[in-house]
């Protein structure tokens, strides 16, 4: 495969800008694309925040917005940054968009639990001044990207902006994008009589394209205007284009299922490593797992709770219902009659984590909930922990359980998304050589609860249990193999006539 031109468009990336997952996709599926030849340049807005990470400025380049009402000034910096590995040629290059009435805010999307009212002007004129960059490369060094990557309902914009055009941007104009949806619930919904501001045909405003029951839908003008979709796991890939995961957009979906695929995503396996990360405990490696135990002790210490040798489950997740977290509240009233521990890490629904509290304060010696954000915390739970619970009622792939295979934590999860893409269940004949952990399918307490003591039989078989251990740490989901994948399908669209 020749080397590719691959312009990555992402609402944020690590680590200049994060919120969830799709920060750290993107920076690992750029770095992993740039390891194997391709030419990869990221741009994103530059949020107030990104300062902090950046040790020099390029530029900067004025651009020039004209489209619709999405008209002004932008300033278009490439940034080189602090603590991103040994320089070198292959590596991708970052640049941001900068309009600080628009970006330098406290918030990526939204303060205090509310969206930005004007996230669509936002967004859109991102994705105005991103073409305008575009242009701009053609002209000052002749970087014309091969494929333009975009990430969720805040790049949406831009296949649609290529395809409404007339062809006066010489080469840009006919640049072939791709989407990846990584989660179709959030999908950019906006009132429909904010149309005429993005600076489109009246034509682009039908329930053929970006009309969706009288509103605005971002993410939907994407999918059909983008040449080729990617998700992140087969199993979403097929879930969305049914009508329970599919969030009213299922039939554009199924229309466009030819140019649909799902890819898993990878994991950083430098920060995500048992043998050399500086947060836990003690070192350990597939050979040598002795350090486990270190560490299952110390996060016993550190929680407060009685260091004994009984299984020690954990959950790292957001606190809210699509996680199923309250279907660990329920199952906690069964499970918790064992000789268990359990340690719970995240923030998020304030009625999820009001329960979560009362449950440690009636089990004090057993459950300890961390009400907030700690990077270490989450590298010492997934050290520690003995089984890593991911219960959620979809999940497009999902990274905690990754994490958790590779830190000889054994899942339990539901079959859902990348979850039953990503764990073998023990029970899954013909498979069961190949186990990694546990899966349960009815969303409810009950079923979570009686998975887990499925897994608290296994866990008393030492050979049983370690054998399970060594299979999911033997697993790879470095990003690699993912990233061939998407070089496969970055190929195909370039090359499609």
């Amino acid at each position: 495969m020749k080397p590719l031109k691959i312009l990555m468009v992402t609402s944020e990336v690590s680590p200049l800008a994060k919120t969830g997952g799709l920060a750290d996709m993107v920076s690992g599926l750029s770095f992993a694309l740039a390891e194997l030849g391709h030419d990869v340049r990221i741009v994103l807005p530059r949020y107030s925040s990104i300062g902090n990470h950046v040790v020099s400025v390029i530029g900067p380049h004025m651009l020039d917005v004209r489209r619709g009402l999405m008209t002004g000034t932008a300033t278009a910096e490439e940034v080189a940054l602090r603590a991103m590995g040994a320089e070198g040629n292959r590596r991708p290059k970052f640049f941001t968009i900068r309009k600080d009435e628009y970006y330098a805010r406290s918030g990526l999307y939204q303060e205090s639990g509310k969206d930005y009212p004007d996230n669509l002007a936002r967004f859109a004129f991102f994705c105005s001044a991103v073409l305008e960059l575009m242009a701009l490369w053609e002209k000052v060094d002749g970087w014309i990207p091969d494929v333009v990557h975009g990430h969720d309902w805040q790049t949406s914009l831009l296949p649609v902006y290529l395809k409404s055009e007339v062809s006066n941007r010489s080469r840009v104009s006919v640049t072939r994008t791709l989407l990846t949806i990584h989660n179709i619930g959030y999908q950019g919904i906006f009132p429909g009589e904010q149309f005429e501001s993005l600076g489109l045909p009246l034509d682009r405003f039908t329930p053929r394209t970006l009309e969706f029951y009288g509103s605005v839908n971002v993410l939907k003008g994407g999918i059909i205007f983008a040449d080729a979709l990617t998700t992140v796991s087969p199993t979403y890939c097929r879930e969305i284009q049914t009508a329970e995961y599919g969030f009213g957009l299922e039939g554009v979906l199924r229309e466009r299922g030819d140019h649909l695929t799902g890819i898993v995503n990878g994991i950083d396996t430098v920060v995500w490593n048992p043998e050399t990360d500086p947060w836990i405990a003690a070192r350990y490696s597939i050979a040598d797992r002795s350090g486990k135990a270190t560490c299952k002790s110390a996060l016993q210490e550190e929680c407060g709770l009685p260091i004994r040798k009984v299984p020690l489950l954990a959950v790292v997740s957001r606190l809210v219902s699509q996680k199923g977290i309250d279907l660990v509240i329920d199952a906690a009233s069964i499970v918790l009659e064992r000789e268990v521990q359990l340690v719970v890490l995240g923030t998020g629904d304030p009625d999820l984590e009001a329960q979560l509290s009362a449950l440690e304060a009636r089990h004090a010696d057993k459950v300890k909930v961390f009400i907030k954000f700690d990077e270490g915390l989450s590298h010492r739970i997934q050290a520690g922990a003995d089984m890593f619970l991911v219960p959620s009622r979809y999940e497009p792939c999902g990274l905690t359980q990754l994490y958790s295979l590779r830190y000889g934590t054994v899942p339990i999860v539901r079959r859902t998304g990348g979850l039953a893409d990503t764990v073998v269940g023990v029970a899954d004949s013909p498979r069961r050589r190949k186990s990694t952990g546990f899966l349960f399918d009815e969303p409810s307490g009950t079923a979570l609860a009686t998975v887990i003591d499925s897994a608290l039989t296994k866990y008393r078989s030492k050979v049983l249990w370690s054998n399970l251990i060594l299979r999911g740490m033997q697993v790879d989901f470095s990003w690699e193999e993912s990233a061939r994948q998407y070089a496969k399908a970055y190929e195909a669209v370039a090359t499609r006539s």
